[in-house]
């Protein structure tokens, strides 16, 4: 029998198989690489309100007349901004530290640091066993802003 006849038996038996094999290793591929696609954008979401709700409350934080003010403020500005992307205040740890005088936030030309620490949750994580404590990715950030040195002054 000649080469090429051959060849072109032993392909006529495996007619059909290349469809099933691109199928296969087409899922095989496409499934990590969607579930990657939709992590990082968790993650990503999580990061830019992590960085808008420290930037937006540590200005509010600022412009406030009294720490009682401030405070209030910064937390619903915080909870707007993390409520946008879809994550809870209360996952949320929040710290607010001052310069020159830590017990006095609202001092002429004092600086206000607001620091966020946010836990983006993997998804597809099922809730069983807290797993979705242990698959989760810390973001944090971190904004200062300096209190006017005209504060308390109008």
């Amino acid at each position: 029998m000649p080469r090429w006849r051959h060849w072109a038996a032993s392909a006529h038996e495996e007619r059909g198989s290349a469809s099933l094999e691109f199928i296969t290793i087409g899922l095989v591929m496409l499934v990590p690489l969607v579930y990657l696609v939709l992590a990082v954008a968790s993650i990503q979401a999580a990061a830019l309100a992590t960085e808008g709700a420290a930037r937006q409350a540590a200005r509010v934080y600022v412009q406030a007349a009294s720490e009682a003010e401030a405070t209030a403020r910064a937390g619903r500005a915080i909870e707007f901004a993390l409520a946008d992307y879809g994550l809870a205040v209360s996952d949320a740890e929040v710290r607010v530290s001052c310069t020159p005088n830590p017990s006095a936030c609202l001092t002429r030309r004092g600086a206000v640091t607001v620091t966020i620490l946010v836990r983006a949750a993997l998804p597809l994580v099922p809730n069983v066993l807290d797993l979705s404590a242990a698959a989760s990715v810390p973001i944090e950030a971190t904004a200062t802003q300096r209190v006017s040195r005209f504060w308390g002054s109008g």
